[in-house]
């Protein structure tokens, strides 16, 4: 079976050099990590701004670069989830000293100083990975002199007890396809989110998420946290009557009674392909 490109490094032209004996490709390179240094980075299809956008990566997360152009692209593959595309080169820096923290927040502000009043520097989606070298009370100071509110992070050895919890903060958010933060979240970003908040592992898309997570319930018996799968979406389920699921219908994160959801989807042409409980 052939490997999936959108997971695995390789062109007609170029490919990882782990890959070499798996795929055809004119040359095998070795990566050079880089890590991301703004708050959200697009992954592109190609190589061009107007491109499609297939996810994001998040301030602190690390990229495997196979290919930098003049033109200001890197080809690469995400390591959280294995994802392959194109970054803005400016998106992407060195590797830094190893985060400690997680945003748990939607969004979080980094300030100059432990004040609040003045303007922040940056802000981070929910996700977003920092080094905290020292803390107080309040804020927590990451090596570039910012203070983030304390109660915005997580350590990364804490996990959220309640994934569906963190995808209910998530709340109202616009609906991006590719999108993974408070300004914009696809259905499936939402999961993937929700359970790294609660510290597991999670693929990026809808039908990699229903072969990898979760064994199979029948329909009927929706407990909270089960996914619902149709082709192409995921939903969560808050109890045994509601969802939450970022979705073009409202075109944003939402609440729905499960029952009316499910009847809408299906007059749309899809039926539920499988209900899964972690």
């Amino acid at each position: 079976m052939a490997l999936d490109p959108r997971t695995n490094a390789y062109r007609p032209d170029l490919a990882a050099r782990h890959l070499q004996g798996q795929v055809e490709a004119r040359h095998f390179v070795d990566g050079v990590r880089h890590q991301v240094i703004e708050p959200i980075a697009d992954l592109r299809r190609e190589p061009a701004h107007e491109a499609a956008l297939d996810t994001q990566a998040l301030s602190g997360e690390t990229v495997m670069v196979y290919e930098s152009s003049d033109e200001g692209w890197c080809w690469g593959q995400l390591e959280t989830d294995n994802y392959v595309g194109y970054f803005s080169a400016n998106a992407l820096g060195p590797v830094g000293a190893n985060p400690t923290h997680r945003v748990s927040a939607p969004r979080t502000f980094g300030f100059p100083g432990p004040n609040i009043k003045i303007p922040p520097m940056t802000a981070l989606p929910m996700g977003a990975l920092l080094t905290i070298v020292s803390q107080t009370d309040r804020f927590a100071l990451n090596g570039y002199g910012w203070h983030f509110p304390l109660s915005h992070l997580m350590p990364l050895t804490a996990k959220q007890p309640d994934f569906v919890a963190a995808a209910e903060s998530l709340l109202g958010a616009p609906y991006l396809w590719g999108g993974k933060s408070s300004l914009g979240i696809d259905c499936s970003g939402l999961v993937q989110i929700s359970l790294q908040a609660a510290g597991g592992p999670c693929p990026r898309d809808a039908y990699m998420q229903e072969a990898a997570l979760g064994t199979a319930v029948p329909p009927g018996s929706l407990k909270r946290g089960d996914l619902i799968f149709w082709k192409g979406h995921v939903a969560i389920a808050r109890d045994a009557d509601t969802i939450i699921h970022a979705n073009a219908h409202h075109m944003m994160v939402a609440t729905e009674p499960a029952r009316e959801a499910l009847a809408r989807i299906k007059a749309a042409g899809s039926d539920v392909t499988s209900i899964k409980r972690l």
